[in-house]
């Protein structure tokens, strides 16, 4: 045969392969869409006729003064559970429906964590409870927060004794031939009737030892006569006199971040960010789009893993107080469509990773397109951690992309 006639013998045999290939990617195609649809009509049929891939584990109930999160027991699905405030989880935090029909780990109690558990009052002084405080009933001739004082022996612990800075001569006039001494305000009268001094009151342990709680959000000084509330560096004193509030330092240009970084405002400071690009993996790579953004290069035609990498990955800073009341939404993370463009038809939401991540967080939706983070543990600064959000996308049930939200969490030492 000449040259002309076998390369067209070739290019008829190329086709050919390629109408095989095409049909034979359609057949594949097919079939899944089958299996997909027996699975979900497996799923829907009562639990006795289902298959043992299928099978479930007894339902779980949230522990006496804690809460459930979670409401499925098929296998592979887990259950969270949290304390109240005022106890700590003893026990796994979650459990996972295993495949023999049993939960993985043991049942969690909440114990309760009171600050008279620890016997805080001496030589036989009674503990009461208040809120997020104590006091202690002393017996006969004992004295102090503790009863750590006898009577007979021990200045009032609200008094300022021993400096002259905190000291003042009363006031006297006779009536009626007899003397009358006084005190200005902020003093007391101490000593004889003889030989009295007027000496300061410390509002602070006064306040502290009989209303049951701070004068000052944070610190109270003792002045002779007065008082006032000071704030950590970094805070300021709100108008009341007695809380502080955060100097936005990022606001309020206070920082000394250089070019090329973003200023991220933290409790009491702040700090200069620059987030990176994942390094190149595989066939994947990745551009900065945005300060805080990355998005993937286009992936080879050859490539199968790439286009099950990240498509985009964001990068999100939140400064919390310590000990931020829970449950509490911390983000919120939901899909975008270009107009003109049809969007996924269904999207899947989770926690990557594990760790402590999972028994800190719980992700569930909120609405049909969006996806919540919620603490479910308190957390006590000052320290950071990381969580890292994922969304899935689907189109006919086929996998279309995915994207990441790394999340930074910065804990201020202080609860306000």
């Amino acid at each position: 045969m000449d040259k002309h006639r076998v390369m067209g013998i070739l290019r008829q045999m190329e086709k050919f392969l390629k109408g095989q290939e095409i049909r034979f990617t359609e057949g594949l195609r097919i079939m899944k869409s089958k299996l997909t649809n027996l699975q979900n009509s497996l799923s829907k049929l009562p639990q006795a006729d289902q298959s043992s891939s299928q099978s479930s584990c007894p339902p779980l109930l949230a522990p006496a003064h804690g809460r459930k999160f979670g409401s499925k027991y098929l296998v592979g699905h887990e259950v969270h559970f949290t304390c109240s405030q005022g106890y700590r989880m003893m026990g796994p935090g979650t459990r996972v429906c295993q495949e023999n029909g049993t939960w993985s780990g043991v049942s969690a109690v909440c114990k309760d964590v009171s600050v008279c558990a620890s016997n805080p009052c001496q030589n036989g002084g009674t503990c009461v409870e208040a809120l997020n405080q104590y006091k202690c009933t002393c017996p006969h001739n004992w004295s102090g927060s503790q009863c750590q004082y006898q009577t007979q022996t021990a200045p009032p612990e609200w008094s300022v004794m021993n400096d002259p800075a905190f000291s003042r001569k009363p006031r006297c006039a006779k009536v009626d031939r007899a003397q009358h001494c006084s005190c200005d305000a902020g003093f007391h009268m101490s000593g004889t009737s003889d030989n009295s001094i007027c000496q300061d009151v410390n509002e602070c342990e006064v306040y502290k030892a009989d209303r049951g709680g701070p004068l000052c959000g944070h610190a109270c000084v003792n002045v002779p006569g007065s008082y006032h509330c000071s704030c950590p560096t970094g805070y300021k004193l709100l108008a009341d006199g007695r809380s502080c509030e955060d100097v936005d330092e990022c606001l309020t240009q206070q920082h000394n971040c250089s070019r090329g970084t973003t200023c991220i405002n933290t409790g009491g400071g702040f700090q200069c960010v620059n987030p990176e690009c994942p390094r190149s993996h595989g066939n994947a790579s990745y551009v900065k789009t945005s300060p805080f953004q990355c998005e993937r290069n286009p992936c080879p035609m050859e490539s199968r893993s790439c286009p099950f990498a990240a498509k985009t990955i964001s990068y999100h800073y939140l400064s919390l107080p310590s000990n931020l009341r829970t449950p509490a939404t911390l983000f919120r993370m939901a899909t975008a469509t270009a107009p003109g463009r049809p969007g996924p038809d269904s999207l899947r939401f989770g926690i990557a990773g594990g760790g402590d991540a999972r028994s800190m967080f719980v992700m569930q939706r909120s609405d049909r397109q969006t996806g919540e983070l919620i603490l479910v543990q308190p957390l006590r600064g000052p320290q950071e951690l990381s969580v890292e959000m994922e969304m899935s996308e689907y189109a006919d049930r086929t996998f279309q992309a995915k994207h990441l939200a790394r999340v930074h969490l910065l804990i201020s030492p202080y609860e306000f």
